[in-house]
């Protein structure tokens, strides 16, 4: 009763923290602006092969399964993780047992994934640590990014290590009438000696461990990059689903060309009372629409999209990961005036003062970044809404393209030559 009781307020105070989290990131989300979502059959497809089946992260094959395996490995002992909670608050033991063959079917899977994941989290380590892989650097991680990373993989392994020790407890408490199959920790249970009342006392060990492990990781993750455990699979299920290439237009200035075109629309174009855009692109945080907002909390700063952007390859300053990982911060750092004073202002902005004009120039919309993210995030809409704030908002844009302009303007064509002109290359040929 006493353990029973201790559960439930140790749940509630978790429940009640990561309330206040997500209450606090939500509102950051009424910040921003709409992003239509349609179409859900298609998404659900898209979502369970990128997401679940984790078709895009084999790009790298070998860490590219190892990864897809710890996904896989979570999806299954997440299950086992509900029953505990279960138990806790019921008083229970092995309360799922009655769902049968299914029941073993996911403790079999869980208990096998445990020690699989436990094997990946040390290559994951090792590798974080002692290799200099190229894509983990870059001038937008910071130290903390590592030591982030470093210690979630550390409570990752150390919920593998509590999984296993609670499953081997209890095969050699119930060495007859255990609920489950587990057959990894059988067989090591096996070679394992101990009473009764050690047993007891580890069992109780691990499983508290275990639970308080994963309370407290949930609520760490919100404050972590590794806040993609629970956005990434929502985001692939939001992603866009035009062709990659596709780049939408602005729904404010397709009506003002349709109204110059042909002025007997104007009324239709503008509707009475209709406010007009209070800003073109993408100046500051509360400009990008919800998407890209989870876009930044998604992003798992792996660096794919920046080992394949073409600019950042050539030298230039571009990185598409800084792109969305200066939005998350610049929110976080925004957000709580905005939702004080929506006319609050810290003297700052996204572009220029974080994000460089030179680094959104440097963008091709060759969409390779798009193509390689795991997880769907279209960093190439978010650098053109941040290119039109430039050339609609401020006229800064390139030399070249401002003669392109005025070209355009006055000859009706990117070329400087007027219209009559045009085909002199073509004389005496």
């Amino acid at each position: 009763m006493l353990k029973q009781i201790v559960f439930i307020v140790v749940l509630l105070l978790t429940i009640s923290v990561f309330a206040y989290t997500i209450r606090r990131i939500a509102g950051f989300f009424r910040l921003t602006a709409p992003f239509p979502v349609s179409d859900w059959g298609r998404r659900i497809q898209v979502m369970l092969k990128v997401a679940i089946g984790q078709s895009r992260i084999f790009r790298f094959p070998v860490t590219g399964f190892i990864h897809a395996l710890v996904f896989w490995g979570f999806l299954v002992i997440t299950l086992g993780s509900i029953e505990m909670v279960i138990d806790g608050v019921s008083g229970l033991e092995r309360s799922m047992a009655f769902t049968g063959w299914f029941y073993d079917l996911v403790m079999a899977s869980g208990d096998v994934m445990a020690y699989v994941i436990m094997a990946s989290i040390l290559f994951f380590l090792v590798r974080r640590i002692f290799s200099a892989v190229k894509r983990f650097g870059g001038i937008e991680m910071q130290k903390k990014s590592k030591w982030d990373a470093v210690i979630a993989l550390l409570i990752i392994f150390m919920l593998m290590v509590s999984l296993a020790g609670i499953n081997i407890a209890y095969v050699q408490l119930h060495p007859y009438d255990y609920q489950g199959v587990f057959p990894l920790s059988t067989r090591i249970g096996e070679r394992l000696s101990a009473s009764v009342y050690q047993l007891h006392a580890w069992h109780e060990i691990w499983w508290w461990m275990h639970i308080l492990l994963i309370f407290t990781f949930a609520n760490i993750l919100p404050y972590s990059k590794h806040f993609h455990v629970f956005t990434s699979v929502p985001n692939v299920l939001l992603s866009r689903l035009e062709p990659l290439g596709y780049l939408p237009n602005m729904e404010s200035v397709t009506k003002e060309v349709r109204m110059m075109m042909d002025p007997s629309t104007a009324f239709a174009a503008a509707p009475e009372g209709e406010a007009p855009p209070l800003r073109f692109g993408v100046k500051d945080a509360e400009d990008v629409s919800w998407k890209n907002y989870l876009d930044s909390l998604a992003c798992t700063e792996c660096g794919r999209c920046t080992s394949v952007c073409p600019a950042n390859i050539t030298g230039k300053k571009l990185s598409p990961r800084k792109i969305f990982v200066d939005l998350r911060a610049r929110m976080k750092e925004k957000g709580p005036g905005l939702l004080r004073d929506r006319n609050y202002d810290d003297g700052k902005s996204l572009v220029r003062d974080i994000v460089t004009a030179e680094e959104l120039w440097a963008c091709t919309t060759c969409n390779a970044c798009a193509q390689e993210c795991p997880i769907s995030i279209n960093h190439p809409s978010l650098i053109l809404d941040m290119r039109r704030y430039l050339v609609m908002e401020e006229s800064a844009a390139p030399a070249a393209l401002n003669a392109m302009f005025s070209n355009i303007e006055n000859n009706g064509a990117p070329w400087q030559y007027p219209q009559e002109d045009r085909l002199k290359w073509a004389e005496n040929l």
